[in-house]
C-alpha cells in the first residue's frame, strides 16, 4: 500500500482551524513519524510503538477523513502513545487506561469550536465510555457523517425510509421493510432473503424497481 509521508506543517491542512496549535506540543515532546494515507477505507489510523529497529512513535491516519474525524483520530493515536509512555504494553489496548488518557487529551479542544455542536454533543455522551472506534458510537458517527465529502446519492441506511431502496458495494439490491433499534430489515430484491444492515452503513440510494 502506497503511502505519502508529509511535514509537520503539512498537517495543519487536515485539521478544523486553530487545533494544529494544540496539537504541535505533542510532537515537540515526542518523537513521532506521522503518514498520511489515502488509500484505506476500513481503517480510520493506528499506531506503532517504537522498536529496536523503528526508535520512535509511529501513527498513521487515513487523509480522506473530514477535518473534525481526522482531529478524532489523531487525538485516539495520540492517546495510545501516552499510555504505551505510562504503562508499556501489558495492558488492554482500549482498556481503562487508553479510556483515561483519551478523555486527558481530547477535552482540552472541547467547547473552543474545534467542532460543529452536533459533533460536539455526541462526543460529549461518547466520552462516558470511549470505545476502540467512532464506528462504533451511532450517534457520533452519524453526527461525523454529515460533513463527510460524499458522492450524490451515497446515504446511510438509517437516513432511508422504509420501502426505499438501495445498492450494496456488490450491485446487490434492497428494500428496506422494516426499522428495529440499530439495525433495519431490508429484502434482498435478488433472491428474497431477508437481511440486517447496520443503521450506520452507507448504501447508494437507487429508484424504485418493482418487487
Amino acid at each position: 500500500m502506497r503511502k505519502q509521508e508529509k511535514s509537520m506543517t503539512f498537517l495543519e491542512q487536515f485539521l478544523p482551524t486553530g487545533a494544529f496549535e494544540q496539537i504541535a506540543p505533542f510532537f515537540t515532546t515526542h518523537v513521532i513519524h506521522l503518514t498520511i494515507t489515502y488509500e484505506r477505507k476500513s481503517v480510520m489510523g493506528d499506531y506503532r510503538h517504537p522498536t529496536l529497529e523503528s526508535p520512535f512513535h509511529r501513527i498513521s491516519i487515513n487523509g480522506t477523513l473530514n477535518p473534525y474525524s481526522f482531529l478524532i483520530t489523531l487525538l485516539h493515536e495520540l492517546a495510545h502513545l501516552q499510555t504505551h509512555v505510562h504503562f508499556g504494553t501489558r495492558i488492554s489496548p482500549h482498556g481503562k487506561e487508553w479510556k483515561t488518557q483519551f478523555r486527558h487529551i481530547l477535552i482540552p479542544f472541547m467547547g473552543k469550536r474545534f467542532f460543529p455542536a452536533d459533533v460536539e454533543k455526541a462526543l460529549y455522551a461518547y466520552l462516558h465510555d470511549p470505545a476502540a472506534s467512532t464506528c462504533t458510537d451511532p450517534a457520533l458517527y452519524k453526527a461525523l457523517y454529515q460533513y463527510d465529502e460524499r458522492k450524490p446519492g451515497f446515504k446511510l441506511v438509517d437516513d432511508l425510509g422504509i420501502n426505499q431502496q438501495f445498492e450494496t458495494e456488490d450491485g446487490q439490491l434492497y428494500q428496506v421493510i422494516e426499522r428495529l433499534r440499530t439495525r433495519s430489515k431490508c429484502r434482498n430484491l435478488n433472491n428474497g432473503r431477508l437481511y440486517l444492515f447496520q443503521g450506520i452503513m452507507e448504501v447508494k440510494q437507487v429508484r424504485r424497481h418493482k418487487v
